[in-house]
């Protein structure tokens, strides 16, 4: 069994993620993960495409047929992009509900696994001490602070411990950040052409002697 230390820990390193990431982001990453398996809605999902590139190959030749030269033509091709039409509605309409089924799964278990928790684990372990601090290190209030709300006295609450773990992600979030726009932005001054360089120094002014010249 994992340490109750590293599980708060990580626990906060996957809520910093959902929160930077976005759930919307990561509801489409999960759906696409869930249409590559053989699933009843990914072969719904096959045949919706399949049919749609039917219905565009029909459109499209009912645009380049003329209503008033070729009208019987015509008339065929409407009556089969009118039902097709309403039918690849339907399948749509089929599979939008199905993305808003998953999408309210999904976010249930990603809040229980996350946030969930995150709030779950101080009500249970609420009592429990993560590390004793060394006897007679601190002033008192430094102490009832550190393990409040429930531990002993003298110890770190878990409370105490997700504050300073969320602080540590957040920090060494905003570091590698800064180190990659940082490393990004040297990079393309790096990569700028020199032209520009040459372009901004101007015409060479012209030599005395050809002056000269210019004058005679």
């Amino acid at each position: 069994m994992p340490s109750l230390l590293l599980v708060v820990l990580l626990v906060e390193v996957a809520v910093h993620l959902v929160n930077t990431i976005g759930a919307a982001a990561i509801n489409n990453m999960l759906w696409n993960l869930y249409l590559a398996l053989p699933t009843e809605v990914s072969k719904q999902a096959t045949e919706k495409n399949k049919f749609q590139t039917e219905y565009l190959a029909i459109r499209r030749d009912l645009n380049a047929t003329s209503s008033q030269d070729q009208f019987a033509k015509w008339a065929k091709l409407r009556r089969q992009h009118d039902k097709q039409l309403e039918q690849l509605e339907k399948m749509k309409a089929s599979h939008d509900a199905s993305k808003a089924k998953f999408d309210r799964t999904a976010g249930i278990i990603r809040w229980s696994a996350t946030s969930g928790v995150k709030f779950v684990l101080p009500w249970i372990y609420g009592k429990e001490p993560m590390f004793w601090l060394p006897n007679g290190w601190f002033p008192y209030y430094v102490e009832w602070i550190l393990s409040f709300p429930r531990a002993p006295l003298g110890s770190i609450s878990i409370v105490s411990w997700q504050t300073a773990c969320a602080a540590a992600v957040l920090l060494f979030s905003d570091t590698i950040k800064t180190i990659a726009a940082r490393a990004l932005g040297t990079k393309s001054a790096q990569e700028q052409p020199a032209t520009s360089t040459t372009a901004e120094k101007g015409p060479k002014p012209a030599s005395p002697a050809a002056k000269s010249k210019k004058n005679s």
